[in-house]
This record gives structure tokens, C-alpha cells and sequence, in this order.
């Protein structure tokens, strides 16, 4: 890989958005391609990331402060990264990545309150300023990505059991936030088909590669 090309891919977007779906088939088509491919998420992606994310997602920590919220998610963050994220770009690896600081922003900083600029604060703090190449936001009415869930029968977490206004919230952050950082956040309507979805994401894969 020449220097240059970008190696660090974060997918964003609200609960249901098809992030996951969207992970696998560029992956697989980047592989196909010659490329060397690492997916993980967050929060998670590594052993003890992994533990943090069960204490943050956990539907039974009801009582849970917002900033003690932001701040688990941020050390998950750092883990991740250190143990996971830039050992695989060293190596010459494309790192895909499913949520990243972004989510942090549009979730606690703008949903929760606390303030997009504090949460950014935080976790550039944790992340020594180590941002992603390029981030592709995945735009879904809230209502949509909340139907999805309940129709994939996937197990609902604390944040996805939130009230629908919450989950508003946070499309008005990432739109927020999306604005803040427009060279490296793409937003791709989430209301079309999975493969014209899909489509639209590829072609801006392949033409920052």
C-alpha cells in the first residue's frame, strides 16, 4: 500500500442503520481486491473494550451518569486502539471500523448534553488526536432504524431501548457534527435499499483508496 492511501474506515450512523451488512460486503470486495482487511466495532474490539462495553450496554446500569457514560466509552476507546487499531495499520492492514469517537459525539455530546466540544475534548485526549481517513455516515430516520432492529429480532440494548426523542437527538447530532468535519464525513442516505446503499458506499471507498 502506497503511503498515503487511507487505511482507517469508520462507519456511523443511529441504531438499525445496516452498518454491520454494510462492514461484511466491503470488506469482502476490498479482500477480493487485494487488500488486507481488519473489522471490529465499538465499543468492544478487544478483550478487556469488550468487558467495558457489557458494563456500558448492560439494560440493568439504569442508574448510570451521562459523563461516567462518555468516559467508559472513551476508555474502551483508547484499549481498542492501542491494542488493536494501530498495531493492524502498522502492518499494513485497512482498518474498518463499526462506530468511533463520532459516536461519542452525536450520543453523549449532543443527546446526552454534556457538550460536543467537551465529549470531543475527552476523547481527543484518549485517542492522542488519532482520527480516522475517512467516516461514512449512514443517515436513517430514527423510526426506520428502531423498526429494523425489531424486525431483525436482534436483542435490544440499553441505548436502543431509549425513547424515540433520544434517538432523534442523535440523528441531530451526527448531522451537527457531520458539518463540523465535512472533508472526512460522507453522508449516504440510509432510507434507500441495502444495495443502493451499498453502491453509494463503495464508490466512495474506491475513490479515496
Amino acid at each position: 500500500m502506497k503511503m498515503g492511501e487511507k487505511r482507517f474506515i469508520t462507519f456511523e450512523g443511529g441504531d438499525g442503520t445496516g452498518k454491520t451488512t454494510l462492514i461484511e460486503r466491503l470488506a469482502k470486495d476490498l479482500e477480493s481486491q487485494g487488500y488486507s482487511i481488519l473489522k471490529s466495532r465499538e465499543p468492544g474490539g478487544s478483550r478487556i473494550s469488550e468487558q467495558i462495553r457489557n458494563v456500558i450496554l448492560n439494560i440493568e446500569n439504569t442508574e448510570m451518569d451521562y459523563m461516567t457514560e462518555a468516559l467508559l466509552y472513551a476508555a474502551s476507546r483508547r484499549q481498542h486502539l492501542q491494542e488493536v487499531i494501530k498495531p493492524a495499520i502498522n502492518n499494513g492492514k485497512i482498518v474498518i471500523l463499526d462506530r468511533y469517537v463520532d459516536s461519542s459525539l452525536a450520543y453523549q455530546g449532543y443527546a446526552r448534553g454534556i457538550g460536543i466540544d467537551k465529549v470531543y475534548a475527552i476523547n481527543n485526549y484518549a485517542i492522542d488526536g488519532f482520527f480516522p481517513d475517512l467516516t461514512i455516515y449512514i443517515d436513517v430516520a430514527p423510526e426506520i432504524g428502531i423498526s429494523r432492529i425489531k424486525n431483525n429480532h436482534r436483542d435490544m440494548d440499553r441505548l436502543d431501548l431509549e425513547k424515540i426523542e433520544f434517538h432523534k437527538k442523535v440523528r441531530e447530532g451526527y448531522l451537527k457534527v457531520s458539518q463540523m468535519f465535512p472533508e472526512r464525513i460522507k453522508v449516504v442516505d440510509g432510507n434507500k435499499t441495502i444495495d443502493e446503499i451499498y453502491s453509494e458506499v463503495k464508490k466512495i471507498v474506491l475513490s479515496e483508496l
